[in-house]
């Protein structure tokens, strides 16, 4: 059954956080401990959780951070729009996402900056994507590749959703990495950012593209991976040494004088790797330690079982249809889609997510750009 779109469309930039709530955009409802639940406001929407239910009807028109109470009982829900740290970790997944302090450290020691272009790798379900255009600024551009059609196309509405609309700076395409940098010019790209399972096999054309003092910012997951990259570079030349951490976040409980660490941390989540593109035709001066013998077990250490099994981070097809479909139906009712399609049914194998039509359109040999309009159907069934 198609459901009803919302004919209003939201508005974007700044008016997009300011004024009074409206259909078509999300809000954050918070009770009395603190749960947190996010929701898209349809004009005949309907709210309901264990502490209480209201139609949307209550949010719409009332401004941030107005009180709402339940139509039953005494509890209250604080209204207040999601800020960009909420959205990631409550937007639909397929892939696995960056989480907020990642994120960040990657903006940060990447030297994001306004009108910059960047490069990434490894869309996933956009929550880097979201990060990256919000520090590039309207004047910057970032070039996203995704291998996944799916996956791109979760990408694809979980960014439109959060903007309102079709992003003008963001080209996201569908192929490989390198296939895809072989068509962007010398020098022409300042930032690239990377998060995928072998980012070494690309480092030629990554300093290729980049402009000399160019920043190369990796997120990967396991120290296997960090010392086959950290080799790899130093082998290639052209970069800097590698600079490698991880970030530990640690909330803390402040009630009046009861001042205490939260009994849960985000500790490890991945590892982040940052290098600059050195002048054409300069080594590193900086001297790298070379371990005893790792060039002569470089085949036994480095077997690309071990790094798809230690790497990856798979989801169930099962699970991934559903998110497709969640997404796709959300971005309907914003009216961010031309029409509604039929879905994958439940029994279809994983290709045929991959087998919509007028979804993609060729751009070179093995790279194909996601079109804004059409880069995803939706099903609200």
């Amino acid at each position: 059954m198609e459901q009803p779109r919302i004919n209003l469309p939201t508005p974007g930039g700044q008016a997009r956080r300011r004024g009074v709530f409206r259909a078509g955009e999300w809000v954050q409802l918070t009770d009395e401990k603190g749960r947190m639940h996010t929701e898209l406001l349809e004009a005949k929407g309907y709210f309901q959780c264990h502490q209480g239910a209201f139609p949307h009807s209550k949010v719409i028109g009332m401004p941030e951070g107005s009180v709402i109470p339940a139509d039953k009982g005494e509890h209250r829900f604080t209204a207040l729009r999601p800020l960009l740290v909420d959205y990631h970790l409550s937007m639909p997944r397929g892939a696995q996402i960056l989480y907020p302090k990642d994120a960040a450290q990657i903006i940060m020691e990447g030297d994001i900056f306004p009108g910059a272009t960047v490069v990434e790798a490894g869309a996933g379900s956009g929550a880097m994507s979201m990060s990256l255009l919000a520090a590039v600024g309207p004047a910057g551009r970032l070039i996203s590749f995704e291998q996944r059609e799916d996956f791109a196309q979760i990408a694809r509405a979980n960014v439109e959703m959060w903007f309102s609309g079709n992003v003008p700076q963001w080209d996201l395409r569908l192929g490989d990495l390198s296939a895809g940098l072989v068509e962007l010019p010398d020098k022409s790209v300042d930032r690239v950012v990377l998060d995928m399972l072998l980012p070494w096999e690309h480092l030629a054309e990554i300093h290729r593209v980049l402009v000399p003092g160019g920043v190369l910012t990796c997120y990967i997951t396991t120290a296997t991976q960090l010392a086959r990259l950290g080799q790899d570079l130093r082998n290639f030349g052209g970069f800097t040494a590698l600079s490698s951490w991880e970030s530990l976040v640690r909330p803390w409980h402040v009630d009046g004088l009861a001042v205490r660490p939260d009994h849960r941390m985000v500790a490890h989540t991945g590892f982040i790797f940052t290098a600059r593109r050195l002048a054409d035709g300069v080594t590193s001066i900086r001297r790298g330690e070379q371990p005893v013998g790792s060039l002569d077990s470089r085949d036994a250490l480095w077997e690309d079982e071990s790094l798809e099994y230690e790497g990856s981070r798979p989801i169930s097809p099962r699970k991934l249809r559903r998110v497709l479909r969640d997404t796709q139906a959300k971005a309907a009712l914003m009216g961010l889609t031309d029409g509604m399609a039929d879905s994958v049914p439940d029994s279809a194998p994983d290709s045929a997510l991959n087998s919509g039509e007028a979804t993609v359109e060729p751009v070179g040999e093995s790279v194909v750009a996601l079109d804004s309009a059409s880069g995803f159907e939706a099903d609200c069934g």
